[in-house]
């Protein structure tokens, strides 16, 4: 990774577990649940596969070829689920943001060089620096949003952050029970949101790399 080996084995782990329990959802559920986890369990593998330090794994350049179209295909896909409801415009946004970055790696990119998805070149940050900045801010925002549906109601933070403050049931020992209410649709309990906070956080870290 662009800012040092440990970064990547830790950005790869934290993906790599996110798309696994990602996996296991797709056993359970209705159907549109179900191809939900399918969708992030794609890109928390494939988040896992890009952030592999270079210095351990340089994929060839047909690699970046088969992101670029297997995400333009997620995307097309996120695209036409997007009638039946909004959260899949957040999978729309994930898959064009791995095509870019997909594109902006490959060898032979301006800016990049070698395996630059696991570490930027050292020849420079490559991208566009304005929709890198875009991608940077709907993340963070995302972030954000999603931290302040984990966090406990009736705190600042949680408020500040776009918490819900609806449906959560405090036991006796001051322990949340219930699921957390708001958030993205097709989703569930609190793991599920801490899932997909943690692969917001890693393509935030990943498009901080271009």
């Amino acid at each position: 990774m662009h800012g040092g080996a440990l970064a990547g084995w830790l950005l790869m782990a934290l993906c790599a577990v996110s798309g696994a329990y990602c996996l296991l959802r797709t056993r359970t559920g209705t159907p549109q649940e179900r191809s939900t986890a399918r969708g992030e369990a794609l890109m928390g593998f494939g988040m896992a596969a890009m952030a592999v330090p270079a210095a351990v794994l340089t994929l060839p350049e047909w690699a970046w070829a088969v992101y670029g179209a297997v995400f333009g295909a997620a995307a097309l896909r996120a695209l036409w689920s997007a009638r039946r409801g909004a959260h899949h415009l957040h999978h729309l946004v994930g898959s064009l943001a791995m095509v870019y970055m997909a594109v902006t790696m490959a060898p032979g990119a301006a800016g990049a060089g070698g395996h630059a998805g696991h570490g930027a070149a050292a020849g420079g940050a490559g991208g566009v620096p304005l929709l890198t900045g875009v991608l940077l801010l709907y993340y963070a925002l995302y972030v954000l949003r999603s931290a302040g549906h984990l966090i406990p109601a009736g705190t600042g933070v949680a408020g500040f952050a776009g918490g819900s403050t609806e449906g959560v049931v405090r036991g006796g020992g001051g322990g949340l029970r219930g699921g957390v209410a708001g958030g993205a649709a097709g989703g569930g309990t609190e793991l599920t949101m801490a899932c997909r906070l943690t692969m917001g956080i890693a393509m935030f870290a990943m498009l901080l790399t271009l």
